[in-house]
């Protein structure tokens, strides 16, 4: 075992790099704020979907030529270290552009989709530097719990960070209430990237050499899938799972026109599906170190899709509450068990290249909310849900075939 694998003090720093992230990411929550946001500034469900799959999907081809390079890389926080400034820039600059464009709807929108994109590309080498570093630093046992615990620490962040949301949409009238969220969520995030500055990382001896052309490396990236039935599996059943962004992004929205909600309902629908995704995290990790991620996995699927089926039959603020509360938990057990089931069966020279291989091919499902938005408008938000659910059954079924690990 390597001198630094399962050292406590980095268990504490990823820990609590996960808990201020995540309450930044939550000032500006995805599922909630940020359709608030795009739709105040263009009453458009289609650019709602298009703005969360940004955030979520601009960095699929990025994380493949990560990989690339990362496969042959001893050390890669050097390199983690300067995702993080990137990202940091990008956050902060959605709050500037609100601030001092937003007379201009059209222009607030465009520079704030390059600003999305840069956040979510930077992302791209991120991931794959990230999961390289916690593949490494903690064993496959050790890392489950690792893993709950940056989970759990996220939903208190995320509980506590609903306030804060709720607080700047009470008590300031849009637009600017909506460039503070994303002001103070960038000073927050630039935060907790200071706790990976220290982290200490074992340097990696079984390493892969470069290929000599990125084309050469994706053609060895196609056999090593083909080859490898566990990858498949678990990049289809992961892939299916993200249908559920076809209709989450539109539910606070139906909500709004259902029954009307206030900026302090938006803050405490934050606050629990945090909560949801904090408490979850008890069971998961439980799981998790117990080798059983497959288990998490089917769990998550039927937690989403009775998630959905609710938001279809609401119709009381009460039945929000329940749904937010549960879809946390279903979206991080999501995270946890594919994050550590892809390192499990990954070879450890390969392992970069495993992670983008299915990071790359399950991104196409940040995208979802697309055509998810499109159909919301063409076919209602109750006939989508509906749809979606009949998706993710599908999906739990197929996953009974994942490797138990």
């Amino acid at each position: 075992m390597d001198r630094y694998t399962n050292l406590q003090s980095n268990s504490i720093k990823f820990i609590l790099q996960g808990f201020f992230f995540a309450g930044a990411m939550a000032i500006a929550e995805p599922s909630t704020v940020l359709p608030l946001i795009v739709h105040y500034f263009s009453g458009s469900n289609v650019l709602v979907g298009t703005f969360s799959a940004l955030l979520r999907g601009g960095a699929i081809l990025m994380q493949l030529y990560a990989a690339f390079h990362a496969q042959s890389y001893p050390k890669v926080l050097p390199f983690l270290k300067r995702v993080f400034v990137f990202r940091f820039l990008s956050w902060f600059s959605l709050g500037l552009i609100i601030y001092f464009f937003s007379e201009n709807h059209q222009f607030v929108l465009l520079l704030f989709a390059i600003g999305m994109f840069v956040f979510s590309f930077s992302a791209g080498f991120g991931a794959v530097y990230y999961q390289e570093l916690l593949g490494k630093s903690f064993t496959k046992e050790y890392r489950g719990k690792v893993l709950a615990g940056r989970q759990f620490a996220s939903g208190l962040a995320g509980i506590l960070s609903g306030g804060i949301s709720a607080y700047f949409l009470t008590n300031y009238h849009p637009p600017y209430s909506f460039a503070y969220i994303f002001l103070v969520s960038g000073l927050i995030m630039a935060f907790s990237f200071s706790f990976m500055l220290f982290f200490k990382e074992n340097e990696k001896t079984n390493i892969s050499k470069k290929e000599s052309k990125f084309g050469k490396f994706i053609h060895n990236a196609i056999i090593l899938l083909k080859a490898d039935r566990n990858l498949r599996l678990q990049i289809i059943s992961r892939l299916i799972a993200y249908s559920f962004w076809f209709i989450v992004p539109f539910i606070i929205l139906n909500a709004k026109d259902r029954i009307g909600i206030s900026g302090k309902d938006v803050g405490f629908i934050i606050s629990l599906q945090m909560a949801g995704a904090m408490l979850s995290n008890l069971l998961w990790g439980k799981l998790s170190s117990s080798g059983k991620n497959r288990l998490i996995i089917l769990l998550s699927y039927s937690l989403i899709a009775i998630a959905i089926i609710l938001s279809v039959i609401a119709n009381h603020i009460y039945y929000y509450y329940f749904v937010f509360f549960i879809a946390g938990a279903a979206i991080d057990g999501f995270r946890l068990a594919f994050s550590n089931l892809i390192l499990i069966i990954a070879p450890e020279d390969k392992r970069p290249v495993y992670i983008a291989v299915q990071n790359n091919i399950t991104s196409l499902g940040m995208f979802f909310s697309i055509p998810g938005g499109a159909l919301v408008s063409l076919l209602g938000f109750n006939t989508v849900g509906w749809m979606t659910v009949i998706i993710l059954l599908s999906g739990l079924l197929m996953s009974f075939k994942l490797k138990r690990a």
